[in-house]
């Protein structure tokens, strides 16, 4: 199952166990066991996100596909099938 992660100042589906960021989640799949199967994986790619970047700059600005997607954020299964609008690709 494909996930697209949004950053988000106001709702969220999801938020990060480090800082309190939350994040809009899109999924290709809308079961809730398929999600909350999920989720953990979520966390655990926020929690890499840390790890990886400084404190500043730790979450992508931009919208991320887990698993990663090398394409065009717009055309990944998670967008196209999670109904993810204009703002959350661009």
């Amino acid at each position: 199952m494909q996930v697209l992660c949004k950053a988000s100042s106001t709702a969220s589906d999801v938020r990060c166990n480090v800082c309190g960021q939350g994040f809009l989640v899109y999924w290709t799949r809308t079961s809730a066991t398929d999600r909350a199967a999920r989720r953990e994986e979520i966390l655990q790619a926020l929690r890499h996100h840390h790890v990886a970047n400084d404190a500043a700059s730790a979450h992508p600005s931009a919208g991320f596909n887990l698993p990663e997607w090398n394409g065009d954020k717009k055309f990944s299964a998670a967008a196209l099938l999670g109904n993810a609008p204009a703002w959350a690709v661009a």
